[in-house]
């Protein structure tokens, strides 16, 4: 059994060295094409997703998950070699904002933690990062409404999605859930664990903080305290785990955002998200979306939110979502179509679907 195993290691070692010079050999090939895009963007969100679904579609002994994150951080390496990213998230460190850019962008990229989504939204705008990732929706608890009223008025575009899987945990120092008087969470994660908190910490005050990292940093420093969050904040802050994946819903995901001053060109897999007033009469949001069902462009998601503009007492702005990129022959005539009858109408983005 030990020659066996001495065969196979020495086997995997021929095979390391083998995939380190195949390495170096797209390294270099990526250094070539930053210096012929002569100052262009690196991160192109097509080409990677062309990369991303080509190589997760081929069957094997590692699942496509795992493929898929291998080669993001190649990606990523790649990448910094022909441009330095900064992207800017909604901070601190260890939330799932900042999983969400790793888990996109890879590592080698300088991640910026905001105060808020306000904050990251401005640091995009002014070229103090690149990219910005922000929560968009949660599939149990919505929209996040602020990043939908910023869409309205920000320059950035839409260029990626990325949809996290969240399990919430209960972190706490304290030896025992019944020590626990006080919870800190962002808002949206005590929601999101709503039924458990009542089933198990039904007297325990519940605090909302700006994001599971500072509840984390304040359960790590505060007895008979407790934070909901992930992992990753856990281990950052140092404060152990004492319940795993607390969310009321199994398969509770966030989507996430990110945002540019780049246009993604089409894969044939793509979303492209706007928003639109809709006349304050009856029949005119059921007129407004006509146009979707005559070119037969699919809408994924709508969500209303309140017209900012003063004056507008009771008028709405709606966000939907479209399958297919704006430069798509049916998805254009919609869209022709729509700035015909809707009072104000924004495209957001066309960019691809996440994997």
């Amino acid at each position: 059994m030990a020659d066996d195993i001495g065969k196979l290691r020495a086997q995997i070692d021929a095979l390391d060295d083998e995939l380190l010079a195949l390495l170096q050999r797209r390294a270099a090939a990526a250094r070539k094409i930053g210096a012929l895009k002569d100052g262009a963007h690196a991160y192109r969100p097509e080409r990677e997703a062309e990369i991303l679904r080509r190589v997760s579609g081929n069957t094997g002994i590692l699942p496509a998950e795992q493929i898929t994150a291998v080669f993001r951080e190649v990606i990523s390496a790649c990448r910094s070699l022909e441009e330095a990213i900064r992207v800017a998230y909604l901070g601190p460190e260890g939330t799932f904002s900042e999983q969400a850019a790793r888990r996109h962008f890879g590592r080698a990229v300088e991640a910026l933690p905001a105060v808020s989504v306000d904050e990251a939204f401005r640091r995009c705008e002014s070229d103090a990062a690149q990219f910005a990732v922000v929560p968009v929706e949660n599939s149990t608890e919505g929209a996040v409404g602020r990043t939908l009223d910023l869409l309205l008025a920000t320059p950035l575009r839409i260029c990626g999605e990325i949809e996290l899987r969240v399990q919430q945990n209960l972190l706490s120092k304290g030896e025992s859930v019944k020590a626990i008087k006080r919870v800190y969470s962002h808002s949206q994660s005590l929601a999101q664990c709503n039924d458990w908190l009542a089933q198990h910490l039904p007297l325990a005050e519940r605090i909302p903080v700006a994001s599971n990292a500072e509840a984390a940093q304040r359960a790590g420093r505060e007895a008979g305290a407790a934070a909901i969050a992930g992992e990753v904040a856990a281990e950052r802050y140092g404060v152990p785990v004492l319940a795993r994946s607390i969310e009321d819903e199994p398969n509770n995901t966030t989507r996430f955002l990110v945002l540019g001053k780049l246009d993604p060109e089409p894969t044939g897999r793509d979303r492209t998200s706007l928003v639109m007033s809709a006349e304050n009469k009856p029949g005119a949001v059921h007129a407004l979306l006509t146009p979707l069902a005559e070119h037969r462009v699919s809408m994924t998601r709508i969500e209303s939110r309140p017209s900012r503009a003063r004056g507008s007492l009771w008028e709405y702005m709606f966000f939907i979502d479209l399958e297919g990129h704006q430069k798509d022959a049916a998805v254009a005539r919609a869209l022709a179509a729509l700035r015909d009858k809707a009072p104000f109408l924004k495209v957001l983005g066309s960019y691809p679907a996440a994997l």
